[in-house]
């Protein structure tokens, strides 16, 4: 599941509305393109019907008001004019989990609310509508003239801090957002409107909304109804409150028609969301790092937190609850890395990045005035990631270990609201939520588990240059190495396993008291370990910054000289903007003599159902309807219901919740997850096998509607229904030949 995530630098301020202008040699492979800068002419080739105007437009309503930065990690989109939400269930997940008890385990149950009054509000949760979006490059650029990167970022910040709150003061009410691009040699400024009263209308149970769990996570075929509701709450006057009774729904200017036309092999899609981060001009020094460095120790490290999680929540339904999103989204992107590895390594990344980069050093010895600007890029990439690695081994240790015991993690909010850095209520918050979802044994469990992990990869060859958390020493001296025994009685004496003790602390902040706590001595000394590292490496991302810089600058450079028909199309990285991506629907060869259809049905369902598995538990209400393929109106022509399907699209975390909208502007699908061949699409785009896995609108409308009878949402929503898509069954669907 995509849930949650580098730049590349123009030559000149505008050369990427050039860039984008031109004939392509590979047309819409790829692409996450600011709604701004389109190629319309292309999406029209591809069947779009609708005009620029109807996509972005400030001064009237268009279908970028439809499309919200759910909470600051999803998508989410606006489907009636009611302010009703549709998102991945993985989105809400979190939220979901917040409102539930043992005794009311929506997670587990589902849950509908029949009436506004029974919407449930979600604590923490916004909806930011993008208002419009403003090219501010110029003024900041003539600021920063010829500085390098490290410079030229503390400068940009700088200045993007000044202007937002400068245009804070001339959009009042608004919330202003300035993100560079390309490097920093691009700016752009977001004006937002947000509101953060948010209420959960609906959601199916956890196993329909994560059904194939981590089993089937980044894989196709897939048959997960991967979705939830909300609402965005207003004002009487429709303007952005906190939680109130007195609320109403939100009037948005636009919401999208949901059509259950289907879609067939080939038809326009596009997605419009919120992707979080991408690489794609990471060079070949940096591609090693990820594989050989970087991905390894993550997944390791991950995996050991999972593998106690797991245990104890196995045992313990409360546990199981309290812990459900955080082991999610730990063993999301713990998979995630799995992948990536295996598919950079199975595309060959790599080589293919070394074969830029010679072409690239080869066009820069041609030119005595390329060699002094360029000619130093290549050595400064690889002296970068050589002298990081001990950078990247330090940080994964300290955040996906250290930090990873959540009593540990207490600390530092305390030492900063010490220091008055925190104010009381916000700390009182943050202790609410934490002792909510805590367990002291699980977390107990997780320390020793920690301890020995960590010291079983400082003893490893390649880290011998790591500092040792001066811990160890009284681990060794005091307990003789046993780190149950060490973590039992820092747990029995420390105040940060309880709430109680947390709170008594605030009240005291008795210094001493906290200098003789085991955790708080042991968080302090692997902080004091961490710094170190990062200090010692702190050079070596500014040269990596600085030799990524040229090195991208020299690649447009070498572009824009060429003939326009030869020029390549260039996009930023995601960053957490909005972004249109567009395609079409497609099915793809995942390997040697194999194909994949581009949908799937409920038949999937019974085929996947393992009573037994609890990752694969079909519920009654839904195995009888399937059984007896009562599907009503949102049947196919073949009458089989489908459940998800494919397009090109190209996206990456952040964007789960985005809706897949057709060539009239109607929505067909949520996207919600990648295919695993392609998990190296962050970095590397392969358009043959990169597929945007995208639950069908009609199967979350049957489970809504012939499931569970919620016919007031039905009918809040505009649903198209005419002409259906023909499809073809599974074996129509087999080439030929291969």
């Amino acid at each position: 599941m995509l849930k949650k995530g580098l730049s590349l630098l123009l030559v000149a301020l505008h050369v990427s509305v050039a860039l984008m202008a031109s004939s392509p040699k590979k047309p819409y492979d790829e692409g996450m393109w600011l709604p701004i800068l389109l190629n319309y002419d292309e999406m029209k080739t591809l069947g779009l019907k609708l005009s620029p105007e109807e996509i972005y437009d400030v001064n009237n309503s268009s279908l970028k008001d439809a499309i919200i930065n759910f909470g600051g990690f999803c998508t989410g989109e606006i489907v009636s004019d009611k302010g009703m939400i549709f998102t991945n269930h993985h989105c809400g997940y979190d939220g979901i989990q917040s409102v539930s008890t043992v005794e009311k385990n929506h997670l587990k149950d589902g849950f509908w609310a029949s009436s506004y009054e029974e919407e449930i509000p979600i604590e923490g949760l916004f909806a930011k509508f993008l208002i419009r979006i403003e090219d501010v490059s110029d003024k900041i650029n003539k600021e920063l003239g010829d500085l390098k990167m490290q410079d030229r970022s503390k400068k940009a910040t700088e200045l993007m801090k000044q202007m937002e709150e400068e245009m804070s003061k001339d959009n009042e009410g608004y919330e202003v957002d300035v993100k560079p691009f390309f490097d920093y040699n691009q700016f752009f400024l977001f004006v937002y409107e947000k509101y953060d009263d948010i209420r959960l209308v609906g959601t199916p149970p956890e196993a329909i909304g994560k059904f194939g769990g981590d089993t089937d996570n980044w894989m196709w075929p897939r048959h997960t109804g991967d979705f939830s509701i909300f609402r965005v709450y207003a004002s009487k006057d429709n303007k952005p409150a906190k939680y109130s009774k007195d609320n109403v729904p939100y009037r948005p200017k636009h919401h999208l028609p949901v059509s259950i036309n289907g879609v067939k092999k080939g038809d326009f899609a596009m997605v419009m969301g919120y992707p979080g981060s991408t690489d794609r001009y990471l060079s070949s020094y940096g591609v090693e790092h990820q594989i050989e460095t970087f991905n390894p120790l993550f997944v390791e490290m991950r995996d050991a937190r999972l593998k106690t999680w797991r245990k104890f929540m196995d045992a313990d339904p409360k546990v199981r609850l309290q812990y459900a999103s955080k082991f999610a989204s730990t063993a999301n992107y713990w998979k995630y890395f799995i992948g990536q590895t295996k598919g950079l390594k199975r595309l060959h990344v790599y080589e293919q990045k070394q074969k830029e980069e010679e072409e690239f050093e080869n066009w820069v010895a041609k030119d005595a005035s390329r060699q002094k600007e360029y000619g130093e890029a290549m050595d400064m990439l690889e002296k970068g990631y050589k002298d990081k690695e001990t950078l990247t081994r330090g940080l994964i240790l300290f955040t996906q270990g250290a930090r990873a015991v959540e009593a540990m993690t207490l600390v530092n909010m305390l030492s900063a609201y010490a220091q008055g850095q925190v104010p009381a209520e916000n700390v009182q918050e943050t202790i609410e939520k934490h002792f909510k979802d805590y367990n002291k044994e699980t977390d107990q469990a997780l320390f020793a588990t920690m301890l020995k992990k960590y010291k079983e990869v400082l003893d490893r060859p390649e880290n011998s240059v790591l500092p040792t958390p001066s811990i160890y020493t009284m681990i060794d001296t005091a307990y003789n190495g046993d780190y149950e025994k060490f973590a039992q009685a820092a747990y029995d004496s420390s105040f940060l396993t309880s709430k109680e003790g947390v709170e008594s602390m605030m009240k005291s902040m008795d210094q001493q008291k906290m200098g003789d706590d085991l955790l708080v001595q042991s968080m302090n000394s692997f902080t004091q370990a961490f710094l170190q590292v990062r200090a010692s490496g702190a050079e070596s991302q500014a040269i990596i910054d600085e030799g990524n810089r040229l090195y991208v600058k020299g690649i447009l450079e070498r572009n824009t000289a060429l003939p326009e028909k030869e020029q390549q199309k260039f996009y930023p990285n995601a960053n957490f903007t909005m972004r249109l991506t567009y395609g079409t629907v497609k099915d793809y060869f995942p390997g040697d003599a194999m194909f994949y259809s581009y949908y799937t049905t409920a038949q999937g369902l019974l085929q996947k159902e393992d009573p037994k598995n609890p990752e694969f538990v079909l519920p009654k209400e839904v195995k009888e309807k399937v059984v007896a393929k009562d599907y009503g109106r949102y049947a196919d022509v073949n009458g089989q219901l489908r459940i998800g399907f494919l397009t090109n699209n190209d996206i990456t975390g952040g964007n789960s919740g985005s809706p897949v909208i057709n060539a009239n502007g109607e929505l067909i699908g949520l996207a919600f997850d990648g295919n695993w061949e392609a998990m190296s699409g962050d970095i590397a785009f392969e358009p043959n096998l990169q597929r945007c896995i995208n639950v069908d609108v009609r199967y979350l409308l049957w489970l809504i509607d012939n499931v569970y009878g919620c016919k007031h949402i039905i009918n809040e929503l505009d649903i198209v229904e005419g002409k259906k898509a023909k499809g073809k069954p599974y074996e129509a669907l087999m080439p030929k030949k291969y």
